[in-house]
């Protein structure tokens, strides 16, 4: 059943009016203003946010695959590592975001302030071991997932800049939890904009050389990602401390370190760094198990992979506007409102995501061969975009009904979630196809759309009950 829109009727507005105001930014209580109005001026810079991330991510790949399936093989098992660094810094994100949104709800932005200052601490804790790490072990570690001699003599440098410069992807990703959880989605818009912009321009000219640059190879390509994002965080904290957001401002007199806070904020991270941990880390027992299959089977997943995280980015955009807006609510009593929001998100990712699976279906093949003229990788690749096609509209559901519970502050149900689907069915099963029975790639492709098909239908019924209405943070 679809809860009602609790809305009132907005007064009419351009939708160019609209669309400058989500742009730009605006004032406006999130808890009282329409609905309609609420999602959409958070919805639009979050998806261009991650529109323009996604974009990063297939470009980046783009620039090297023209090194070979090698390159690429060498990105998707560095990336496999990273997936660890991302469950902690996405969970911690969620925690930011729940709390954030929650206090600014409550009308509690000094609170809000405070909490923003605790969770960059503990972002830079966190980041420091996975630094030394990534520096120290990166040939040991590309070893251990099955690398080809190529990536063990040309990999290594890109695994050490990307573990080693991890803090400024953890910083990226808490800072713009706080504003996304404040309501000041379009400055974490810009942040990325100019992080990726950046990245898009360094990538040609630190991988391939220009003028006194010399060509670096794939190891080009995380030099240049350290520099975009390091410079997305420098404007982050610029604007946090300068009060460029219309929602929350850090002041001097709140730099301090507030134990109960930080313990606050690191419990209500350990149920969404969990269920990313285990989403993630059943990547990598996939992944491990393409590597023992081929390169051209590992670089073909990492470019479907990429080019499933450009369709999804809209998605998520949308569903992290469901976040702020169910945290917010529900910190200003409407638990009613934070339903309606969800339901609302939920019909429009639906239709999106279902206009994608048409473009998968039709096109797989010719879409995974715009990173690849290997016609072995292209039609590994294209396989998978095809099975994902069938049932690609679930995903949509999914994202919107786990940011839900992401957004109340309940991120331990989700975590429950994964480990079933992900670890007890996702990983098995696709062993057992891939392997025992020998389907090769297309054992791991079913494998994952068997589980990810049923946990997304899952945890919408879950959402449905309400349950989370009542989770406290």
């Amino acid at each position: 059943m679809t809860a009602p829109d609790l809305s009132s009727t907005p007064a009419r507005v351009s939708l160019w009016s609209e669309l400058r105001d989500a742009v730009r930014g605006t004032g406006a209580d999130y808890t009282r203003i329409p609905l309609r109005r609420a999602v959409f001026l958070l919805a639009v810079p979050m998806v261009l946010e991650l529109v323009l991330e996604s974009t990063f991510a297939v470009v980046d790949i783009w620039f090297v695959s023209r090194l070979g399936s090698s390159a690429v093989a060498t990105v998707g098992l560095t990336e496999s590592y990273l997936f660890l660094m991302y469950s902690i810094a996405m969970g911690l994100a969620m925690a930011v975001t729940a709390v954030i949104a929650r206090r600014i709800g409550e009308q509690r932005q000094d609170e809000a302030a405070v909490t923003a200052v605790q969770a960059i601490l503990i972002a830079l804790l966190v980041s420091l071991p996975f630094a030394l790490i990534g520096i120290v072990f990166a040939h040991d570690l590309l070893r251990l997932m099955g690398a080809d001699a190529w990536t063990l003599q040309h990999g290594v440098g890109y695994m050490q800049w990307m573990l080693g410069g991890n803090a400024v992807i953890m910083l990226l990703f808490v800072i713009n939890a706080i504003f996304r959880g404040a309501g000041d989605a379009s400055i974490a818009m810009r942040v990325l904009w100019l992080a990726n912009a950046l990245n898009l321009v360094l990538d040609p000219v630190f991988i391939f050389g220009l003028g006194p640059v010399p060509a670096m190879g794939v190891e080009g390509a995380a030099i240049a990602t350290n520099i975009g994002r390091g410079a997305g965080v420098a404007l982050q904290l610029w604007v946090l401390f300068r009060g460029g957001g219309r929602h929350i401002r850090v002041l001097a007199s709140e730099l301090r370190v507030r134990g109960d806070i930080m313990l606050n904020i690191i419990r209500t991270s350990l149920g969404g760094i969990g269920q990313m941990i285990i989403s993630m880390t059943s990547w990598i027992f996939l992944m491990r198990i393409l590597a023992s299959i081929g390169s051209e089977a590992v670089a073909a997943a990492t470019i479907a992979i990429r080019i499933m995280m450009f369709t999804l980015m809209p998605a998520w955009g949308m569903s992290n506007a469901a976040a702020t807006l169910v945290g917010q609510n529900l910190g200003a009593g409407q638990p009613g409102r934070a339903e309606a929001s969800v339901w609302r998100i939920g019909w429009y990712n639906m239709v999106f995501t279902l206009a994608v699976s048409v473009l998968f279906f039709l096109f797989h093949d010719r879409l995974v061969g715009l990173f690849s003229d290997d016609t072995e990788v292209i039609a590994i690749g294209g396989q998978w975009l095809r099975i994902l096609s069938y049932s690609y509209f679930v995903y949509g559901w999914w994202m919107v009904a786990v940011q839900a519970f992401n957004g109340a502050g309940d991120t331990v149900t989700p975590t429950r979630i994964n480990l079933v689907f992900f670890w007890l069915i996702q990983i098995p099963l696709s062993y057992l196809l891939a392997i025992p029975l020998d389907w090769q790639h297309s054992g791991v492709f079913w494998g994952v759309f068997v589980s990810e098909t049923s946990v997304g239908l899952f945890t919408l019924w879950l959402f449905s009950r309400g349950k989370w209405k009542t989770a406290q943070v």
